[in-house]
């Protein structure tokens, strides 16, 4: 895939590699008190306008203002009523994306492979067969084409017949394979590759699979060591049931699908690389801005390779390697979102990171509420 050279990122320090992130040094001023005020008061009234949203998380890092802010509103579980803490990790589904894209990124960078790489070179072909005899051209799909959703591949996640098989047996472990295969099964391959964007999960199930191969380990461990989590102090992160819960973080917040209490569904169903990591907003946060100002990769040149967006992908979410970049209350913003209405964005010429929960599936309106109405709470 050949990738747009003319993308360059505003403002963008970059301190050296290895710098502890989210870390208050400095003294907060009255200003700094006035935004974290505002910023209470924004969850505290999203909460209030949308009263079937059990609860909200929101995270904001700001250096330039002093400002290491968390908060949250509602309850962490409808049927005990127990509170809601900055303090809850949820499921953050497709923000996953961008951890697994940076691990593809920092293997890059210790070449062991280059984003032109044909996914044959690294996936074995007995895992690739289905894919091959549904018609995809395997040896032009690239590893860059996987990152920036322009394989072709069709996303078994979003087809109608997924969910309902998920919530007829959601004790079922699911395999990447079985994923694969549903892939094939439902559907056929959206465009040729590069010539189209269609959002799939299926690319970063295969991504996931190149991560444990070569770095040799499983992916909660190379996730681990390959994007440092131990220096950027990401203590409530990890892959659920591929890892344990760290032994300081508290249980998960409780997420909802309509009435659906989705705590029991096996995790496995969104686990592979195109989700499945459990995080606190504060984490994400700290994770996000990393990328950006260092401490995740080893060249100051990698964010851009990762924030360069393909030739003929537009619109308002324009998607680069397993990150998009939009607009926000006239601010551009980089970063993900998530299934059950999570997010994580960075403001470069900002220097300002904001993650958000909402613990309701299907309130992406109050999700958007929440990310703008923070935004302008901070550089307003």
């Amino acid at each position: 895939m050949r990738l747009s050279a003319t993308l360059v990122l505003l403002a963008l320090a970059v301190p050296g590699v290895g710098q502890a992130q989210g870390t208050r040094s400095c003294t907060p001023t009255d200003a700094t008190r006035r935004i974290e005020a505002r910023l209470q008061s924004v969850v505290d009234s999203i909460q209030r306008s949308a009263p079937a949203v059990p609860g909200i998380t929101l995270s904001v890092v700001a250096p330039r203002l002093c400002l290491d802010w968390h908060g949250a509103a509602g309850v962490a579980d409808r049927a005990t009523k127990a509170p809601l803490s900055a303090r809850h990790p949820t499921r953050i589904a497709s923000n996953t994306k961008t951890y697994t894209a940076a691990a593809i990124l920092r293997l890059m960078e210790m070449g062991k492979l280059s984003l032109d790489d044909p996914v044959t070179k690294h996936v074995p072909a007995a895992d690739l067969a289905s894919l091959r005899r549904d018609g995809y051209d395997l040896d032009r799909i690239t590893i860059a084409h996987l990152l920036s959703h322009t394989g072709g591949l069709y996303d078994y996640a979003m087809d109608a017949r997924f969910a309902p098989i998920i919530f007829r047996d959601p004790t079922h472990r699911w395999t990447r394979a079985e994923q694969v295969d549903s892939a094939v099964v439902w559907g056929a391959p959206y465009n040729a590759p590069g010539a189209g964007y269609h959002y799939t999960d299926t690319g970063y199930i295969l991504l996931g699979q190149i991560v444990e191969r070569l770095s040799a380990q499983g992916l909660a461990e190379a996730f681990r060591s390959l994007l440092h989590y131990d220096a950027l102090g990401l203590r409530a992160t990890w892959l659920e049931t591929l890892e344990p819960r760290p032994a300081t973080t508290i249980d998960l917040a409780h997420q909802y699908f309509d009435s659906t209490d989705t705590r029991g569904i096996d995790p496995s169903f969104d686990l592979y690389g195109g989700g499945g990591l459990a995080a606190t907003t504060g984490d994400m946060a700290r994770f996000t801005r990393a990328l950006f100002v260092g401490g995740v990769y080893a060249k100051p040149s990698t964010i851009t390779t990762m924030t360069t967006i393909p030739t003929g992908i537009t619109g308002e979410r324009a998607y680069a390697l397993g990150i998009y970049r939009q607009q926000v209350a006239g601010e551009v913003l980089w970063g993900h979102t998530g299934f059950w209405n999570t997010f994580s964005f960075h403001i470069p010429t900002r220097d300002v990171t904001i993650a958000g929960t909402i613990t309701l599936q299907g309130r992406s309106a109050v999700a958007r509420a929440l990310l703008t109405s923070a935004v302008e709470a901070v550089v307003k």
